[in-house]
């Protein structure tokens, strides 16, 4: 049986690991495969990001670049944009951007690009996973034909299986290897053997009984946040309304042992909606300033010592070395935070322009989420 097999290698740790995407998610992952003495290989389609890799330069703030550097040392950690490698792979996760189209559904052309590439190269005993956010029914409904289509059967010539992505970026206490790990597969052997290959670098691992399980659950952990920091900003509107302080009130309301989680009001979901002629204050080694983002960005690009490349379309600048004027939202006290990336790309979306209580305006994308106080 494959299943034994690829059981087998994971648990010598002979397995060779690919991982397609190294963004926020799959660079972490393809990181924490390495440093538990597995051959990690990642899979880019932007060369820069790639070639930063093999470098030894990290420009994800979760993985430091001394870890990367070692790992490459070792030969454990490798990037390419040559697919044809994923033929030499045993285990090839997919982690790759879902993002919403405008009609709100899900965009997965990048999870089919992902396995097209699979699809070329694929060969007897390997086991797939995506962990790409999708709705139920994408593991068994669209990546199971495009398999079958060339001959591949599950449990007698491959495993394929699910297990969402569960990331917090930035946060120092959940990290890859102590956030438990749900897993899906498209059969009880491909979740057998997905659950011990994620064995391998995570505490704690749950098997479900099918992909569509796990796909679900993590469309119920998206949900739940979403909708709470939504009814967080509706409660905020009303006790604004009463002459209410919101935080204290949430506070008050923690103090429950049970039924009760605290959410706080904010943007939340929100991305990279703001527009170029917006202000911000920031400071570095010269000091503190206000600064139009356009400007901002363009000053920051000229500079020889800061990392830039390319993602999806966006102009990136990485660690900028800046920090920005940010109000936390429980104490409701400002601190300089630093920045980690600065963006910059086109869209044809439609902007609006809020204007506050006290007539300040600021524009952004019609898709930002945004809580506002009716006067």
């Amino acid at each position: 049986m494959i299943k034994d097999d690829i059981i087998k290698l994971i648990n010598t740790q002979a397995a060779r690991i690919g991982v397609i995407g190294l963004g926020y998610v799959g660079l972490p992952l393809a990181v924490e495969f390495a440093r538990k003495g597995f051959r990690a290989t990642g899979f880019e389609v932007d060369e820069r990001k790639a070639a930063l890799i093999n470098a030894g330069d990290s420009y994800i703030g979760d993985v430091p670049s001394d870890t990367v550097r070692e790992l490459v040392a070792q030969e454990r950690l490798h990037a390419t944009t040559n697919f044809d490698e994923l033929s030499a792979c045993d285990a090839i996760i997919i982690c790759v951007p879902t993002p919403l189209r405008k009609t709100k559904e899900p965009d997965i052309s990048y999870i089919l690009a992902a396995a097209t590439e699979i699809q070329k190269r694929l060969k007897r005993g390997q086991l797939i996973i995506l962990e790409s956010t999708t709705y139920p029914g994408t593991t068994d409904e669209v990546l199971l034909p495009m398999f079958e289509e060339k001959g591949f059967h599950l449990d007698a010539d491959i495993l394929l299986a699910f297990s969402p992505e569960r990331v917090d970026p930035g946060n120092p206490q959940f990290q890859t290897h102590n956030i438990p790990k749900v897993v899906g597969g498209c059969t009880d052997d491909s979740t057998d053997a997905a659950a011990a290959l994620y064995g391998q670098i995570v505490n704690n691992v749950h098997a479900v009984s099918s992909a569509r399980v796990a796909e679900a659950a993590k469309l119920l952990e998206n949900t739940f946040r979403a909708v709470n920091i939504g009814m967080a900003n509706e409660m905020a509107r009303l006790c604004y309304a009463l002459n209410i302080d919101t935080w204290e009130v949430i506070r008050a309301a923690a103090t429950k042992p049970f039924g009760f989680m605290p959410f706080y009001p904010g943007p939340g979901i929100g991305g990279h909606c703001l527009a170029g002629q917006e202000i911000v204050v920031v400071r570095d080694e010269q000091g503190e300033r206000v600064e139009n983002l356009t400007e901002l960005f363009e000053q920051e690009s000229a500079k020889n010592r800061v990392r830039k490349f390319k993602v999806h379309g966006s102009d990136v600048i990485y660690k900028p070395n800046l920090q920005t004027l940010s109000v936390d939202m429980q104490t409701q006290k400002t601190f300089w935070k630093p920045i980690e990336y600065l963006f910059r790309r086109r869209t044809d979306a439609s902007t609006v322009t809020v204007t506050t209580s006290d007539n300040r305006k600021v524009t952004v994308t019609d898709l930002h989420p945004m809580l506002v106080a009716d006067e």
